[in-house]
């Protein structure tokens, strides 16, 4: 109907289509949903209002409604361990956003990984309310092995008596000590919250430790690495549940979208199945033989490594090119990745000599170790030869022909 009623949107669809098929997706943060969540995602459930919680509706005809949000609901707890589950808000920072008012007030301490370190805006930038309403303290790498300083996290909050404790990333590619950070918010009675936005499919999939049991509260996205709707979930110790959904509803947003809570539905489902830590494990798999060959290419490479699904590359002092250089060189073939700051890059912060990539997709498409081989080749030939009109039209030809042998969705 859409091709008949709208030719112009459904020709751009279309070409984002073929671009996303025909492009190697090393950017990370999008990875490529299932055809039952988007078939879930655009379903008749769009068409319904649902506010509040099942079984509290202010709508009438919620019967079915609220039996979908209890099955995803139900769903997750099982996946995570969690013992309360909220599916309703948007996104990543609203999530976050209900957590702070749930569990701070304004002007309390919020120790955190700096933002310049591997961590996110919306856990205390002042661009972003977190910064604005709370006393950040934050945390850092040791400068050496560019790892977390844990014990300077445990030096800071004796120090400081934060409220609460943030743990994560957005761009760190080593594991978490989650047992050593419930022992020192132990140590100030602080809330500990973890934001596991970048790992949680590989937490649903058995790979990395479990933060749940560990943690008050656990945020993520589920759009990221679980390959599931552009959404976000909140989980939590039960005694935390009450302040969690009324921050959820009302304080921070209204209206649930129930069709994307059906689709998350289908993803938590997804994630329970064994295939699911049998795609974890290659993610991790792929991920190191792909850091592996960018070193044997002689790129910096942070921390010489990853032990999840992220990888920092240090393309300017490695080659002497821009981020913007790089990125230009290597969308030129067909290879999308994106700028990142890493803990004491010597340049500006929106011209970083940082690039990240990740693994969940390429893996979606059941690429493996051979094929990361082929990326790293191609990554480093695009980069040196990023002035050679002809050289990169070759390469292109490559990731053309890799992605034609792997596509995202077979027919």
């Amino acid at each position: 109907m859409l091709e008949k009623n709208d030719k112009v949107l459904f020709e751009l669809i279309q070409k984002e289509s073929n671009r996303q098929e025909t492009e190697i997706e090393l950017i990370a943060s999008e990875n490529y949903t299932s055809l039952d969540v988007m078939e879930a995602a655009w379903s008749i459930l769009t068409n319904k209002y649902s506010e509040w919680y099942p079984w509290k509706r202010y709508y009438a005809g919620q019967e079915y409604i609220d039996q979908i949000e209890n099955l995803a609901i139900s769903r997750c707890k099982e996946l995570f361990w969690a013992e309360y589950v909220n599916v309703q808000p948007l996104s990543w920072s609203p999530a976050n956003l209900a957590v702070y008012i749930a569990v701070l007030n304004p002007g309390d301490k919020v120790l955190w990984l700096s933002l310049d370190q591997g961590w996110h805006l919306s856990h205390g930038h002042p661009l972003n309310f977190s910064g604005l309403l709370y006393d950040i303290i934050p945390y850092t790498l040791d400068k050496e092995t560019m790892l977390i300083d844990m014990d300077e996290v445990e030096r800071l909050a004796i120090e400081n008596k934060p409220k609460m404790i943030i743990a994560g990333f957005s761009a760190y590619p080593r594991n978490l000590d989650w047992k050593r950070f419930r022992e020192i918010a132990d140590k100030v009675w602080a809330v500990l919250m973890a934001d596991i936005a970048h790992i949680a499919w590989l937490v649903a999939g058995g790979v990395l430790e479990n933060p749940v049991p560990y943690c008050d509260i656990v945020t993520s996205t589920t759009h990221k690495t679980l390959r599931w709707p552009r959404w976000a979930i909140i989980m939590s110790k039960e005694k935390f549940g009450p302040a969690i959904a009324r921050a959820v509803f009302p304080w921070v947003q209204w209206w649930p979208h129930e069709h994307l809570i059906a689709a998350k539905a289908v993803a938590f489902l997804e994630a329970l199945k064994p295939e699911f830590k049998t795609y974890a494990e290659q993610v991790v798999k792929n991920a190191k033989i792909l850091a592996e060959e960018l070193i044997n290419h002689k790129f910096r490479v942070i921390s010489d490594g990853t032990d999840n699904h992220l990888i920092l590359i240090d393309v300017f002092s490695s080659f002497w090119v821009t981020w913007k250089e790089a990125e230009l060189a290597l969308e030129k073939v067909w290879l999308s990745t994106n700028k990142n700051m890493v803990p004491y890059d010597t340049r500006k912060a929106l011209d970083p000599s940082w690039i990240r990539i990740w693994t969940p997709a390429v893996t979606t498409r059941w690429m493996k170790e051979s094929e990361m081989k082929i990326i790293a080749k191609v990554f480093k030939e695009a980069i040196i030869n990023k002035d050679n009109e002809e050289k990169l039209n070759e390469l292109k030809t490559e990731i053309l022909n890799l992605c034609k042998n792997f596509p995202i969705y077979k027919k």
